[in-house]
């Protein structure tokens, strides 16, 4: 009875340091991709920025050219 005492002792023991490592990976593995996120958001930021004021320039562009055709109609 003693033999099967230590193995499951043994087995207890060695899964402790993995539960641990485990719960020092999900942090770490958070705080990496939100300082990555933030990275990748300043240094793309501005590229992104000007399509969509280019975007947005051409769909103002687009309903002017219909307020346009609007007046000439009338």
């Amino acid at each position: 009875m003693s033999e099967v005492m230590a193995i499951k002792w043994a087995a207890e023991s060695a899964s402790a340091p993995l539960s641990a490592l485990i719960w020092w990976f999900i942090p770490l593995t958070a705080a990496v991709g939100a300082a990555g996120y933030v990275i990748w958001v300043t240094k793309f930021q501005k590229k992104y920025e000007n399509k969509t004021e280019r975007s947005v320039g051409r769909f103002q562009s687009f309903q002017k050219s219909f307020k346009s055709s609007e007046s000439d109609k009338e």
